[in-house]
């Protein structure tokens, strides 16, 4: 189970910080990130980290003002949100997949129930 926390509201320019636990497991042998979905957009793929390589991808919307961690223990991952945009309103929901050379399809992984970043 992935447990979502942070979210919420902010004016353009601010920060926010997205977490996602993962709950009963440590998630060494999976890639973590955020997909994002806007009303009437398809979901994108914002950020992914290789939780063995420690190696991160970012879309290129979000590149140098999103940051993608890990703790130590492996069972959270975190999104550090800077400097943000009214375009990054979206619903954001943690992903758990066991590849992480690329984006795939949305639905190809476990996803989180989502929580919303609104930016003004």
């Amino acid at each position: 189970q992935l447990v979502e926390s942070g979210g919420g509201s902010v004016q353009a320019g601010g920060s926010l910080r997205l977490s996602c636990e993962a709950s009963g497991y440590t998630f060494s042998s999976y890639c973590m990130g955020w997909f994002r979905q806007a009303p009437g957009k398809e979901g994108e793929g914002v950020a992914r980290i290789d939780t063995i390589s420690g190696a991160t991808y970012y879309t290129d919307s979000v590149k140098g003002r999103f940051t993608i961690s890990q703790d130590n223990a492996r069972t959270t991952v975190h999104l550090q949100m800077r400097s943000l945009k009214p375009e990054d309103t979206a619903m954001y929901r943690c992903a758990a997949y066991a590849l992480c050379d690329k984006w795939f399809p949305m639905e190809s992984y476990y996803l989180a129930q989502g929580t919303q970043v609104t930016v003004s």
